[in-house]
């Protein structure tokens, strides 16, 4: 009696062979064949793709679009977000500030708020630095924009920092390339010398070293200046030169620019900033404290008072508020990526479908000798794949380039991630499956006998 389905298998004979009618099953069965199967369709894709390389190309743009939106934007951001890591760490996790108003405020409410504040001080300064026991080093600075200019070359706007004691240097991160840095002595007696960055050099003295630059006299805000030395170049940060500055001593500020920081009145021409150092990051909190409660006693502060009156604050301020900026730019990008990922899906979906028409036939052949539905479906499947997985290779490469030409032209570092790589191909193939299983599903179904009567 012959068995009802080739599954099903013949007892064996007493000679021990098996019947061959339930070879069929074993051969379908066996892992390598399967195997083998799958990479025999992955070369009939591939020539599908090769015989239509115009519609290939063409179905490719909207993935490659997608996944070079998001390699570029990741890859840039993660380059800035080392930049601007390392710009405002650059004073280190030991160093927090006291000034009147926050560095960055959102609304306009707030803005009226804190400029009824009381100014910060000299003499406030002056209690931190006697009352503070965990505080290192403490010191003041205060910036304007004024205009420089040595012989016939100018620069029309050049920042000024007003510094004291010469600790604030060390406080600030900067170290010297050329020359020195002012005494203390110096400093106190209002010394018309200043140290500048290596961008005031290449302005005012073109064609000459660091070193010529030193022990020259400059104007800066109509004011007399001896270079007494160059710090070393800070770099950009975010488009924006930190190398274009002149310190000069706090007293000289004060004498040259007309300011009272006393408190008795506004000073147009800067706000006094209080910078604060502690020995070790572990000592910051506890020096934090104590100079809140000493300020809080100068401005008669009680524990019923919400505000301070002052603005206390690390460099974290301006690492959450660029996390912030750019997860939004993530989002919007994820936002364009995945609107391009459904267009190049939907044009897949739309491309597969015509080639199971044009395949009709094709397809009914390959039933008519013994191809199962999961057969077809895997073919067409696999071909969705490919394409897709292409597309997102392409989107990853260019995305790449892209972001190495932004950072080219503007100036940061760029780092490659390899999860964003992975991330790219695996995503467009996540694509090539969802929009290739309609039309694959369609060519599983196909019956053989009106799949062989198509023209």
């Amino acid at each position: 009696m012959f068995p009802r389905n080739a599954s099903e298998t013949i007892p064996p004979s007493d000679s021990g062979f098996t019947s061959r009618i339930s070879l069929p099953a074993r051969i379908r069965a066996n892992p390598f064949v399967r195997l083998a199967a799958i990479w025999e369709a992955f070369f009939v894709a591939l020539g599908s793709l090769r015989q239509n390389k115009l519609r290939t190309a063409l179905t490719l743009i909207g993935i490659i679009v997608g996944v070079t939106a998001v390699i570029a934007v990741v890859t840039i951001i993660k380059g800035l977000d080392q930049t601007v890591a390392q710009t405002f760490s650059s004073q280190g996790s030991t160093v927090f500030t006291i000034s009147k108003r926050p560095q960055v405020i959102t609304s306009r409410e707030d803005f009226i708020k804190y400029n009824r504040r009381k100014p910060v001080t000299q003499e406030d300064a002056e209690a931190i630095t006697r009352l503070c026991t965990a505080c290192w080093r403490t010191g003041v600075s205060v910036n304007s924009i004024q205009p420089a200019k040595r012989g016939d070359q100018k620069v029309d706007a050049i920042q000024v920092r007003g510094v004291s004691p010469p600790s604030m240097f060390e406080i600030d991160g900067v170290t010297i390339d050329a020359g020195r840095f002012w005494t203390e002595s110096e400093g106190a007696a209002g010394g018309d010398v200043c140290v500048v960055g290596p961008d005031v050099v290449t302005n005012l003295f073109p064609n000459e070293s660091i070193d010529r630059a030193v022990g020259q006299d400059i104007w800066v805000g109509g004011h007399r200046y001896t270079i007494l030395g160059v710090h070393q170049a800070l770099g950009k940060i975010l488009g924006l030169s930190r190398d274009n500055r002149v310190y000069i001593p706090f007293a000289t500020y004060k004498k040259r620019f007309g300011v009272d920081f006393s408190g008795q009145s506004f000073s147009p021409s800067g706000v006094l900033v209080v910078f604060i150092q502690t020995q070790s990051a572990d000592q910051l909190e506890a020096a934090q404290d104590q100079v809140r409660t000493i300020m809080r006693n100068r401005r008669g502060k009680t524990f019923k008072d919400d505000d301070d009156g002052f603005a206390l604050e690390t460099q974290e301020v301006f690492l959450k508020l660029y996390s912030s900026a750019t997860s939004n730019i993530y989002l919007v990008t994820i936002g364009v990526a995945a609107i391009s990922l459904v267009v190049g899906g939907i044009v897949v979906m739309n491309i597969m479908l015509v080639s199971v028409t044009e395949r009709t036939k094709e397809i009914g052949i390959r039933k008519a000798v013994g191809a199962r539905r999961n057969d077809i479906l895997t073919q067409f499947l696999i071909e969705a794949v490919m394409v897709t997985a292409i597309g997102g290779v392409f989107g990853v490469l260019t995305g790449f380039g892209t972001a190495w030409l932004i950072a080219l032209a503007i100036g940061f570092p760029l780092l490659f991630s390899a999860w964003s790589a992975v991330l790219g191909v695996g995503v467009s193939s996540i694509v090539g499956v969802v929009s290739g299983l309609w039309p694959a599903w369609r060519a599983a179904r196909l019956d053989p006998i009106e799949a062989l009567r198509a023209e």
